[in-house]
């Protein structure tokens, strides 16, 4: 992922439901020009750390195999704006999974508010003969520096196993 915007997983139950959290601090670059002195999260950032959160989740229902795409905002609310100060908590269940995508309902909140809510359906579909879109062992790399794998439960409560390519490197 070239731009994460989460900064690590708090829950993960495989096939079911995600949670991430993210820090929203003064030193991020954009807010200094979004907008100047009224600092505010662009809402597209919003829904790409709800993306992020509902992407990963249905990407692990396919063990990070198959190419996960976003292809469409079914719908998206907002009702509040995330500041500098705030931690941000984004939410993602799993509505369905079929062969042609997967329908996520997904959610960001501050504490108890809920700041917007929607619906994401991302494409799946098996890379062929292109090149892959990421090195898989660097990307695994980073969903464990994101808490992943320490957080992650099977649906029977088991934890989620670390993928034998981190096995060997821990």
């Amino acid at each position: 992922m070239r731009w994460c915007w989460i900064d690590r997983f708090i829950q993960f139950e495989v096939g079911s439901s995600a949670k991430a959290i993210k820090a929203v601090t003064l030193a991020e670059d954009y807010l200094h020009d979004h907008f100047p002195g009224y600092p505010v999260v662009p809402k597209s950032f919003l829904i790409e750390g709800m993306a992020q959160t509902a992407g990963l989740l249905v990407s692990q229902q396919f063990d990070f195999k198959l190419n996960v795409i976003l292809a469409k905002i079914a719908t998206v609310k907002f009702f509040d704006e995330a500041r500098p100060g705030d931690i941000l908590t984004y939410s993602a269940s799993i509505e369905y999974i079929r062969k042609e995508g997967a329908l996520t309902r997904t959610g960001c909140h501050r504490g108890e508010e809920v700041l917007g809510e929607g619906e994401i359906f991302f494409a799946i579909f098996e890379g062929g003969s292109r090149m892959p879109l990421f090195d898989r062992r660097q990307f695994l790399e980073q969903l464990r520096i994101l808490r992943l794998f320490e957080v992650g439960r099977n649906p029977d409560g088991t934890p989620l196993a670390l993928p034998p390519e981190l096995v060997s490197s821990t």
